[in-house]
Formats: structure tokens, C-alpha cells, sequence
């Protein structure tokens, strides 16, 4: 828990605030961000649309996939969950009740994977409902044309049909809730970093921010890229994370100018703790359950190809080891 009352810390950030220099930066950063978050989400999946239809095409896109699990699961325990318990544990905070009697980072990032686990639950049974009458359907009217091997093939090829646009379904829906929790921590990160003054904090914020977006976006456009969306939902699901971090930004300016509102007062340090928690939630489940459970073990490709399955690990690995690294600057 950070200790209370340093005056070397507080000089220091007196030092550094300077409202004046601080819009400065942060408007530049606003446009800087931008064009790195776009390069960040839109590389996977130009690379996906350039490989479509080619022999390496379903390998390149797991490799990349395993690579954005990494980037997300470091995102969520390396970032956004030590921002959060930080956020909390400040003097502030700590101090006042019920803050100083209970661990809410840790409770609201378990109501964050529970909520995850319900969308998951609650898409999977809607698919199932929808679909179960259909399938029932067109095994009633198949006929039998040529003898019973015939019925047999066209079942078994109805059964891979569905197989296949289930695990479609399931991966757009995995992408959209993917890109929610993401929202969350770009919003909390922009408007913190759009309310701050502190001059010396932002400088280097706003490289590191870069980075971030890059990786971050990688993550978030492979899973896009796999779960083959429309053009017009894969524009529209790039530019929204793209703008997200600026508009955060923009959002904590105006919010300054306005309310002079402090970002390090407690109820602006409690409202970042309690989204960043509830995002890592999301984030730590997302990341484990539906991206590297489902490749690393329900992935027929990986089982049948060892290579592959090494090949996907290192990805994974460097996805993680790419993010965390980060977290020397942000």
C-alpha cells in the first residue's frame, strides 16, 4: 500500500504540474494515439484478408490469435489489475470506510469474470435454441436417395455445417466482448491521462500509450479477423477501439476545464478502480477461457500438429512477454 504524506513525492509533482505545457502533449498525443491504435488493430486483419484463400492462411491465423491471448491476458494481470489495486489502496482511499475493510479490486474482478461467464452461457444457449428447431427440421424432410450411406453422408455434412457456424457465432461473440472490456480500460486510461497535469507523468505516458495500442490492437484485430465479420462490423469494430483512448482523452480535458476535478481525489481514484477491476474481470476470462482454452485444447488443427502447437505457445508467449514489458513506462 502506497505509505502517506511524502513531501519529496509531493514537491516533485508540484514541480511537474503545468496545465499549459500538459494540453499541449496531450493534444498532440490525441492524433498520436490514434494512428497507432489504428496500424495496431488494422495490421492483423489486412494480413488476414492478403493470406485469405492461401494453404497457410488457417495457421497464420491461429498463430496470430495465440499471440492476442498473450497480449490480453498481460494486459489484464500485468496492467490493468495492478492499476486498479493501486487505484484502491491509495491513502485517499484506504483510509475511509468501507474501502479499508474489504478487498473490492479483487471482488469486482470476480463479478467482472462472472459477468463474462454469463454472456458466454447466455450466447451459447440462444445459439442452441435457434438453431436446435432448424436442425431438427432438415432431418425430417431428408430423403433417402440413393440408399442409406447417401442419408448417412448428407447428415454427417449437415452436422459439420453446423459445427462450423456455431464456433463462427461463437467466435464474433468472444470478438464483441472482447472489444468491450478493452473499451473499458482505454476509457479509464484516456480520461486519467486527459485530467492529469502532471507534465512528467505524460511525456513518457504518451509513448509508452503508443505501444500499448499497437499490441493491445494486434490482440483485439486477430481475434477479429478469425471470427469473419462483415466488412462494414470490421470497420466498425476497428474505429471504435481506435477512438476510444482519444476520446478518453478529450473527455478528461473537458472535464478539467470544466469541474477543475482532481484525478487524484478519491472518488475520481475509486471510479478507476472499480471499471479497471470489473475490465480485468472480463479481460482474465477472456483471455484464458475463450481464447487459450478453446485453441489450446478444442483446436483439432493444434491437437493433429505438434509443430503448430509449439509455434502457437511461442506466439503466446511473446504476446505476453511484448505487454508486460510495457509495464516498465505504463
Amino acid at each position: 500500500m502506497p505509505s502517506c504524506g511524502l513531501p519529496d513525492a509531493a514537491a516533485h509533482e508540484l514541480l511537474c504540474r503545468n496545465s499549459t505545457a500538459a494540453t499541449h502533449v496531450k493534444t498532440a498525443s490525441i492524433l498520436v494515439i490514434f494512428l497507432t491504435s489504428v496500424i495496431g488493430i488494422s495490421s492483423p486483419v489486412l494480413l488476414a484478408k492478403s493470406f485469405h484463400g492461401k494453404p497457410l492462411y488457417d495457421k497464420a491465423i491461429l498463430v496470430i490469435k495465440c499471440f492476442a491471448a498473450g497480449v490480453i491476458l498481460s494486459t489484464s494481470l500485468v496492467h490493468v489489475l495492478p492499476d486498479a489495486f493501486d487505484a484502491l489502496a491509495d491513502c485517499a482511499v484506504s483510509t475511509r470506510h468501507p474501502w479499508k475493510d474489504f478487498p473490492f479490486s479483487g471482488l469486482v474482478t470476480l463479478i467482472g469474470a462472472l459477468l463474462a461467464l454469463l454472456v458466454d452461457l447466455t450466447a451459447n444457449s440462444s445459439h442452441a435454441h435457434m438453431h436446435a428447431p432448424a436442425e431438427y427440421e432438415k432431418l425430417e424432410k431428408m430423403v433417402v436417395v440413393k440408399g442409406d450411406v447417401e442419408e448417412r453422408e448428407c447428415e454427417r455434412d449437415d452436422v459439420v455445417v453446423d459445427e462450423v457456424a456455431a464456433e463462427k457465432a461463437r467466435q464474433r461473440m468472444v470478438s464483441q466482448v472482447l472489444e468491450i472490456g478493452i473499451i473499458f480500460h482505454s476509457v479509464i486510461i484516456g480520461v486519467t491521462m486527459g485530467m492529469s497535469q502532471n507534465v512528467c507523468t505524460i511525456r513518457p505516458l504518451v509513448a509508452a500509450l503508443s505501444f500499448h495500442q499497437i499490441f493491445e490492437g494486434m490482440g483485439l484485430g486477430g481475434c477479429i479477423a478469425q471470427a469473419g465479420f462483415s466488412f462494414k462490423t470490421t470497420a466498425y469494430m476497428c474505429f471504435m477501439f481506435s477512438v476510444t483512448t482519444p476520446v478518453g482523452i478529450v473527455l478528461g480535458m473537458l472535464v478539467f476545464s470544466v469541474t477543475g476535478y482532481d484525478d487524484s481525489s478519491a472518488n475520481a481514484l475509486i471510479l478507476e478502480g472499480l471499471l479497471g477491476s470489473l475490465s480485468s474481470g472480463i479481460l482474465i476470462y477472456m483471455a484464458l477461457v475463450d481464447l487459450i482454452s478453446a485453441d489450446f485444447f478444442h483446436n483439432k488443427m493444434i491437437s493433429s500438429e505438434p509443430t503448430l502447437k509449439k509455434g502457437c505457445f511461442v506466439a503466446l508467449v511473446l504476446g505476453s512477454t511484448s505487454m508486460s514489458i510495457l509495464a516498465l513506462w505504463a
